[in-house]
């Protein structure tokens, strides 16, 4: 396994993750610098996010037959392109312009990346390799945001995305001289490709990953009140508590990967999801102690973490003819999960006035993942012994 490709390949994830994470951390600062609400600069969340969902399995299903290297280089350039957009933007409309453009790149490149890691290892090194990967995203969570509020605050929100265009141009000019060519899907048609939808093992697979990211974000969205109102922690500490937590997360995306190798995809799967029941229905019952609340909470963080370099693998597992369409699928239920996760977790602490029943709500909707996954394996096994027999 070539191990600088795939850092490489990883340091591109981290910098286009931190582009989506970032704004989340400086949405007062931009709102304040443009005259908009709020409301209104939260908008370039959803539009990136939007981009994200709709635009990348349509990008990614008619360009699969493109070689994987032209198609890093081209979906990092234009998320160059996007950056030096939002670095100009002298308005909301052209902000919110570059948004979808970096949506849209980013989330080529995310997939592409996945899909090209697959065919860079070898079989037996693909969970580890896959662990890397999304080590950059975690990263992102935990250095590439406090950076990008500290340059904030220090200069400009702007020079955060001029930092991020240098620093991709020095990642394409690596891919360009160091990545070998690398091919494409199998070259069958648009509607061979959405074929793999009539696949139950397939289908299953994207609610695992709808139910678990829903569960994680009813949760994660509130994480910051809960540990304010429920866990009594004060700013400061709240600012070292999530650090830390992001360190457990990093640390499950590398042990996630490893764990694939040695145990396979299903196993990793269902101790992940199992462990993230369990700690969250824990959750509000062991909330009087606060110790014993961030235990369960790293816990939690630490499981969501370990599962995702599992999923990606077994989708490549699955349908390795169509691999970039299905992980793209998959991208975009994250998202779609991820916005109803948000709703309902509000919907929740509307209801209730209190977030302390949100980790309850977060699990269940786990739980919904689980039985869907032991569904999955067992059509799975089902299917194998049909082939073999």
């Amino acid at each position: 396994m070539n191990r600088t490709l795939i850092y490489l390949l990883t340091l591109g994830v981290f910098l286009t993750a931190t582009s989506e994470l970032v704004v989340a951390g400086i949405l007062n600062v931009i709102a304040n610098e443009m005259g908009i609400s709020v409301a209104l600069s939260g908008q370039l969340i959803t539009a990136y996010s939007l981009a994200f969902a709709i635009g990348t399995p349509i990008l990614v299903a008619l360009t699969s037959r493109v070689g994987r290297k032209k198609m890093l280089i081209i979906s990092l350039s234009v998320f160059i392109l996007g950056c030096l957009i939002s670095f100009g933007s002298s308005n909301y409309t052209v902000l919110l312009t570059s948004r979808i453009v970096l949506g849209l790149s980013a989330g080529v490149y995310l997939v592409v990346v996945f899909s090209s890691v697959s065919k860079l290892v070898p079989v037996e090194k693909l969970g580890s390799a896959m662990g890397t990967v999304i080590l950059g995203f975690s990263s992102a969570m935990v250095l590439g945001v406090p950076i990008g509020i500290a340059i904030t605050n220090w200069l400009s929100w702007q020079v955060i995305f001029i930092l991020l265009a240098i620093v991709s141009t020095f990642i394409l000019i690596g891919m360009f001289y160091l990545l070998p060519e690398i091919e494409g899907d199998a070259p069958v048609s648009f509607k061979q490709q959405l074929l793999v939808l009539a696949n139950p093992v397939i289908l299953a697979g994207l609610l695992i990953t709808f139910f678990r990211e829903t569960g994680g974000s009813i949760m994660y969205t509130y994480l910051t009140p809960f540990l304010e109102t429920i866990l009594h922690m004060n700013t400061s500490a709240i600012a070292i508590t999530m650090l830390i937590f992001g360190i457990f997360g990093a640390i499950g995306s590398r042990i996630g990967g490893y764990g694939v190798d040695k145990w396979g995809t299903s196993r990793m799967i269902s101790y992940g999801l199992a462990a993230q029941v369990a700690s969250l229905a824990l959750l509000p019952l062991l909330s009087a102690s606060l110790a014993a609340g961030m235990a369960v909470t790293a816990i939690w963080i630490f499981s969501m973490f370990v599962i995702a370099p599992a999923i990606q693998t077994y989708f490549i597992q699955q349908a390795p003819q169509s691999s970039n369409l299905v992980l793209s699928l998959n991208t975009s239920v994250i998202h779609l999960g991820l916005a109803t996760g948000a709703g309902l977790g509000g919907a929740v602490v509307s209801s209730m006035s209190t977030v302390l029943y949100n980790p309850w709500v977060a699990s269940g909707a786990v739980v919904l993942g689980f039985l869907v996954a032991i569904v999955s394996f067992f059509m799975r096994k089902r299917n194998l012994k049909e082939t073999i027999a």
